[in-house]
């Protein structure tokens, strides 16, 4: 729990989120004029970058999903990889391996696309057990051990993953401890009309801006630092605790009508991401303290992907959003 901040430590912390915020609001403006329509989206990717936190992007093709991604890393000086997952994918594909090399006699590491500060998975959903059970040790760890050796992997690290919810054939659900490690699970809606017109007339003319690196990966570590700074209040503490523990004892906050509908709810990740998504949320407003409205914001993002639903919420069709927002609805806001 942080200790009650006063006033002055309120404005000096204010002047520090305005000073370091241009740097991200550089950063917004430069996705923005490629990525037009999704600015949901554009704000997700920087919550996760501010709060050390992996997302995992759900919509139909078509939507930028993987144009956000590439654009996001092409304004930031780091490095870059793309991994297009199939059926076919190995561990060894996404985290290297040992090559034997014969005029040495010796073996040599070669490492995988895991290695750079900003990994997309493209359609993550595609890769068996093995190569997903690959990916949890570089995503919770941000490590990776390649035969006797271990090595740490780039800082920031971030992988950005996306999955079709149509096309279900030659897919693989991804396991809960897998989907536990995203901080965030966004879904990606249509660009309204008049941003469809932008993307239309860009497109048929070929007049897409040049994106340029705006923010240093310092400058992104830097902002991280002030948001850990960001002033959490007990009675916030509590609404996030209240808001998980309903996800697992529904019954206990007069939500009795969920309890056959949830198999099991949000594990103490939740209520962490949550917590950081929050103070992502509040510094991206230039704010210097959490507000339940931050909370209420990010908590379909944080949470949606970790609550289970009973087969009789899914022959129900009732949706994981739709248990969020009868808990929020439930709880009273501090």
């Amino acid at each position: 729990m942080q200790n009650k901040l006063s006033s002055f430590d309120i404005r000096q912390l204010s002047e520090e989120i305005e000073m370091e915020s241009q740097a991200i609001y550089r950063l917004s403006n430069e996705i923005n004029k490629k990525v037009i329509g999704q600015e949901k989206m554009v704000e997700s990717l920087l919550i996760g970058l501010l709060s050390n936190g992996h997302i995992l992007l759900e919509g139909v093709p078509g939507l930028a999903k993987t144009l956000a991604i590439k654009t996001l890393s092409e304004a930031v000086s780091g490095s870059f990889s793309r991994i297009q997952f199939t059926p076919d994918l190995l561990p060894a594909d996404v985290v290297g391996t040992l090559i034997y090399n014969i005029k040495e006699n010796d073996f040599k590491i070669k490492k995988g696309p895991i290695f750079a500060n900003f990994v997309l998975a493209d359609e993550i959903n595609r890769s068996p057990a093995k190569v997903q059970s690959a990916l949890l040790e570089a995503m919770q760890e941000k490590q990776v051990t390649i035969g006797d050796e271990t090595y740490r992997l780039e800082n920031p690290f971030l992988v950005l993953a996306t999955q079709n919810p149509v096309e279900q054939e030659g897919t693989y659900p991804l396991p809960e401890a897998q989907v536990d490690r995203f901080m965030l699970k966004t879904l990606i809606t249509y660009p309204d009309k008049e941003a469809e017109r932008i993307i239309l007339r860009n497109s048929i003319d070929d007049n897409f801006p040049k994106i340029d690196k705006v923010i240093s990966l310092e400058e992104i570590l830097r902002s991280r630092e002030i948001v850990r700074k960001v002033y959490m209040d007990e009675k916030i503490e509590r609404y996030i605790l209240d808001i998980i523990n309903a996800t697992r004892f529904p019954q206990e906050y007069n939500l009795s009508k969920l309890s056959p509908l949830i198999s099991f709810g949000a594990s103490p990740r939740g209520s962490i991401n949550l917590a950081l998504a929050a103070r992502a949320y509040a510094f991206l407003r230039r704010r210097a303290y959490v507000i339940p409205e931050d909370v209420r914001a990010m908590s379909k993002d944080v949470l949606r992907h970790r609550i289970g639903l009973s087969y009789e919420a899914e022959a129900e069709n009732i949706t994981a959003d739709k248990i969020i927002d009868d808990i929020l609805n439930a709880i009273p806001i501090p």
